[in-house]
């Protein structure tokens, strides 16, 4: 069986591929924020299949208690507060910076997963 068959290498390799095109569009949306007209542009989160539910499916929250936060308070957004821009761009750039920021972290996290599952497979099989 080919390394490239085990599911959690491919899902690696997709979502690190991923991470390098995200780049590519968001170094775009910086390098266009003063084009008049320009709209920024981001990429949909790559879908990894049915298996990878526990890792990027979505998960309803249980109050188990009425003084428990309610899910639907918080939005997934940041609490940075809104941004504030000076120019009439349609690109803020502070959020595109962060975007290119956490771009990068999930990319070394993807990369770093990657290099140790190639290590357990070469423990496994006698090699490393």
């Amino acid at each position: 069986m080919p390394i490239s068959n085990i599911p959690i290498i491919s899902m690696l390799r997709s979502r690190m591929q991923w991470h390098q095109e995200r780049q590519r569009v968001l170094a775009e949306n910086v390098a266009n924020a003063d084009s008049p007209g320009f709209r920024p542009r981001d990429l949909a989160p790559p879908d990894l299949g049915g298996s990878a539910t526990g890792i990027g499916g979505s998960l309803a929250l249980a109050r188990t208690d009425a003084g428990h936060i309610s899910a639907g308070i918080h939005d997934g957004g940041s609490y940075l507060g809104p941004a504030r821009s000076h120019s009439s761009a349609t690109v803020n750039l502070e959020d595109e910076m962060l975007k290119v920021a956490a771009n990068q972290m999930d990319y070394q996290a993807a990369t770093t997963l990657y290099g140790r599952s190639l290590g357990l497979i070469k423990t496994a099989v006698g090699r490393g």
